[in-house]
């Protein structure tokens, strides 16, 4: 397997999905430059971990589908299913103990084996219309 896609997947299914706070400083470069699937814009390792904060605190049971991964050396597109229940404030929106799920994209470049630029798209539209209960 690429080295490029055993990153994304270990970023997906580790750090993301078992919430390993301990993977940031291995899988994600000090500088990185990220756009989250919310829409939050962040930079460095500490930028991303409240991000992560941010995702946790409104649907603590967060989870990553990958469906699709693409690989071309140092770049990485990601097609993508996220879960969860909505169990904290987001949006504008309380908690609201409802199961969500939307697609998403995501794009990424890998360099000496950590993430430095990431931009992930989500179904924000169709996040918020779950939310809203309908």
């Amino acid at each position: 397997m690429d080295a490029a896609a055993t990153i994304i997947e270990r970023y997906y299914h580790e750090l993301w999905n078992q919430w390993r706070w301990d993977l940031i400083p291995a899988l994600i470069d000090p500088a990185l430059v990220f756009r989250g699937s919310l829409g939050t814009d962040v930079v460095g390792q500490e930028g991303f971990r409240r991000y992560m904060e941010q995702v946790r605190a409104a649907f603590p049971d967060f989870h990553n589908t990958i469906d699709e991964l693409i690989v071309d050396n140092d770049r990485a597109a990601v097609r993508l299913t996220y879960s969860g229940t909505h169990s904290g404030p987001i949006f504008g929106f309380p908690a609201t103990g409802r199961p969500i799920r939307y697609a998403g994209a995501a794009f990424f470049s890998v360099q000496s084996g950590r993430i430095t630029k990431g931009w992930v798209l989500g179904d924000l539209e169709g996040l918020r219309r779950q939310l809203a209960g309908r």
